[in-house]
C-alpha cells in the first residue's frame, strides 16, 4: 500500500492567500498526496482569558487567530487550487464546531482532529456525521480516551477513520516519538488504518514509522524555519521534505517488491562468479603428491572448483606437477 504524505502547513501561511499558494506549491512540488491546514474561529474555541502555548509569538490567540484567518471564498480559492491544479488533498483541522460548519461550506472530502480536540465530543460527533474521512491524532489521549473517541466517531457515521500516533512536543525528541506504539494501535484497532503524525527534526523517525507500518503520514511544513510565527521553527524546509517523500517510496518499493532468493542468485550471472573464490593451489606440487589443505588457497575468481569443496579434494593423488595459483580441475586428480 503507497504511503500516503500530508504537509501540515497550519498557520504559517500568516493569513496570506498568496503566501499560503506558494506554501500549497512547495509541497505539491516536494511530491505529497495532501496538504493540511488549521481553522481557527478565535470567539468560537477560547476564552480571552486561555494562556498562550509557549511557542507563541503573537501576543495573544485573538491576535494571532485573527491575524492568519480566511475568508470561506479564500478557503474555497485554497482548496480549487489544490485539488484541481495541483492534483493533491486539501484539507483542514477545525478547533470548534463553527469552524466544521465553515469547512463544510467550503466543500471538505476530509477532516483531521487534532490532539487537542479528541475529548471535544460535541466536535466529534459533528464531524462523523458528515461522513467524511477523518484522521484523529493522539498526541494528547490516554488509551482510555482513544477508545472512547473511537467509538463516538464509527458510531455517528465515520466509516473511513485513520489514527495516528503522535507525541505533543515541539520538537519531539526522537526517544520520545513512540514508534511502538504504532504496534499496539494495529492490535487494538484492526479495522483502521493506523498512521503517523511527525514532530520531530529531520527525517530519520517518520522513515522508520513506514518500516513499522505506518500508511499515513504528517510532517510540519515550512518555506523557511525562519519565518515568522510559530510553527516555523519546528517545521521541515522544501529540500528535506521531498527528502522525506523520495525514501519513503524507495522504503515502498523495498518493503512491496518480493525477491525470490533462489532465482536473484541466477540472475547475478558473471557477478557471483568474479566475487567468489575457487581452489588453487597454494605452492608448487609435484605429480603423485597427496592434496592437504596446506597445499590449498583460495582466490578469485569463482569459475574453478569452488571453494566449499575443498573437503573433496583432501586426500587425493595429484595426475601432474602444477605450479603455485594453479586453478585446480576435477581432472587433475586420480
Amino acid at each position: 500500500m503507497e504511503t500516503y504524505i500530508i504537509a501540515e502547513i497550519g498557520n504559517t501561511h500568516e493569513g496570506s492567500l498568496g503566501l499560503a499558494k506558494c506554501f500549497i506549491k512547495a509541497a505539491s512540488d516536494c511530491g505529497v498526496d495532501a496538504v493540511k491546514m488549521q481553522t481557527h474561529i478565535f470567539e468560537a474555541e477560547s476564552l480571552a482569558s486561555a494562556p498562550n502555548p509557549p511557542y507563541f509569538k503573537d501576543e495573544t490567540r485573538k491576535e494571532y487567530f485573527e491575524r492568519t484567518a480566511f475568508t470561506l471564498e479564500q478557503w474555497k480559492e485554497l482548496r480549487r487550487y489544490s485539488e484541481e491544479d495541483l492534483k493533491i488533498d486539501f484539507f483542514s483541522s477545525p478547533f470548534s464546531l463553527e469552524a466544521v460548519d465553515l469547512l463544510e461550506a467550503v466543500g471538505m472530502d476530509t477532516y483531521k482532529i487534532a490532539s487537542g480536540e479528541v475529548n471535544n465530543i460535541p466536535l466529534l460527533e459533528k464531524v462523523a456525521k458528515t461522513g467524511k474521512r477523518v484522521l484523529l491524532s493522539s498526541g494528547m489521549s490516554s488509551w482510555e480516551e482513544l477508545n472512547e473517541a473511537v467509538e463516538i466517531l464509527q458510531s455517528n457515521g465515520c466509516k473511513d477513520l485513520v489514527l495516528l500516533q503522535c507525541t505533543s512536543e515541539y520538537p519531539c525528541p526522537p526517544e520520545q516519538a513512540g514508534l511502538n506504539v504504532l504496534d499496539e494501535m494495529k492490535a487494538r484497532y484492526q479495522n483502521i488504518t493506523i498512521g503517523y503524525s511527525d514532530h520531530t527534526m529531520g527525517v530519520a523517525v517518520p522513515l522508520a514509522a513506514v518500516i513499522k507500518g505506518a500508511t499515513v503520514i504528517e510532517k510540519h511544513f515550512t518555506l523557511s524555519q525562519k519565518m515568522y510565527g510559530s510553527d516555523a521553527m519546528n517545521s521541515t524546509e522544501p529540500e528535506e521534505f521531498k527528502r522525506l517523500v523520495d525514501e519513503i517510496r524507495q522504503i515502498e518499493l523495498a518493503l512491496l517488491n518480493k525477491v525470490n532468493k533462489d532465482e536473484k542468485v541466477k540472475s547475478l550471472g558473471n557477478m557471483k562468479m568474479t566475487f567468489e573464490k575457487s581452489i588453487v593451489s597454494a605452492n608448487i606440487i609435484e605429480k603423485n603428491d597427496i592434496i592437504i589443505f596446506e597445499r590449498l588457497a583460495f582466490k578469485k575468481p569463482g569459475d574453478g572448483i569452488p571453494a566449499r569443496d575443498y573437503k573433496k579434494l583432501l586426500g587425493k593423488k595429484l595426475k601432474n606437477k602444477v605450479e603455485k595459483d594453479h586453478k585446480f580441475k576435477w581432472e587433475d586428480f586420480e
